[in-house]
């Protein structure tokens, strides 16, 4: 599969509708795209101050779920993939999403969560997220994205060359260590006994401070890693990775980083 079109042009037909003015097919108003399908142009003040919009680029298993969470929670929710935005027309009715070119996303998003394969990131047009907290996603799996040197040899993180990529943007890893399956089971309230935790890191403090204010509202408490070079901490293979745990577990764990996890033990 290829990744070259991410960024299509929103001057387009289909653009132009999903970003200018969404309209429900009438056969298709009571049905949960109905209830999520108003115009973009309407006031923000005019919608709780809570809610938010949020643009996914990836419509994968992660974006999906990440999507129907995010909108059971009140959130306006735009998916884009690397094809057509017709392509998602099934998704839309499906989820109750706003669907776009993963330009109309970042245009739409409050914040952007990345979630395509990790060798996708470098073909999505660098400026596109300018100025924008993006929530990275992204995890490095060698047989599918290649060896990469600086990963390998641990110079570096996934999101340290994601935030290198997208020099603009406010990047905050979150959403890597989560399995796509428990994204929606295990959201929990606040205050819940069994309530899981999920790591993030970054090096802007305020779009972090938004990023662990959301994931409380979807509910998931958030621990903080530290900045984006202490990532690693919660990438693939690591004692932190897609494990459900609570907060004080999930900070030993993060403690305890140096040791590795046989692969896969995490889909048990």
């Amino acid at each position: 599969m290829t990744f070259r079109n991410w960024a299509f042009s929103s001057s387009s037909n289909w653009g132009n509708r999903c970003i200018s003015r969404i309209r429900c097919p009438a056969p298709l108003a009571s049905s949960p795209l109905g209830s999520n399908c108003r115009d973009p142009q309407v006031s923000r003040s005019s919608r709780s101050v809570k809610n938010m919009r949020i643009g996914i680029i990836g419509a994968g298993f992660i974006g999906r779920a990440v999507a129907r969470l995010a909108i059971q929670h009140g959130d306006e929710v735009m998916l884009s993939n690397s094809r057509h935005p017709r392509t998602l027309a099934s998704t839309m009715v499906a989820i109750g999403c706003r669907i776009g070119t993963s330009r109309d996303a970042a245009e739409f998003g409050d914040v952007v969560v990345l979630a395509v394969p990790f060798f996708a990131v470098r073909e999505i047009a660098a400026d596109l997220l300018a100025g924008k907290t993006v929530l990275d996603a992204a995890n490095y799996y060698p047989q599918r994205d290649g060896a990469i040197e600086d990963l390998d040899t641990r110079s570096t993180t996934t999101s340290e060359m994601v935030a290198r990529h997208f020099k603009s943007a406010k990047i905050v890893k979150a959403f890597n260590a989560i399995l796509e399956k428990d994204i929606e089971k295990d959201s929990r309230p606040a205050g819940a006994a069994d309530r899981r935790a999920l790591p993030i890191a970054g090096d802007d403090a305020d779009a972090k401070r938004s990023v662990r204010d959301w994931l409380d509202r979807l509910g998931y408490d958030a621990v903080d890693a530290g900045m984006l070079s202490e990532g690693w901490r919660f990438e693939r293979a690591r004692p932190a990775y897609c494990v459900p745990l609570d907060s004080g577990r999930l900070r030993q764990k993060l403690q305890d980083a140096g040791t590795t996890v046989a692969e896969g033990s995490w889909r048990k």
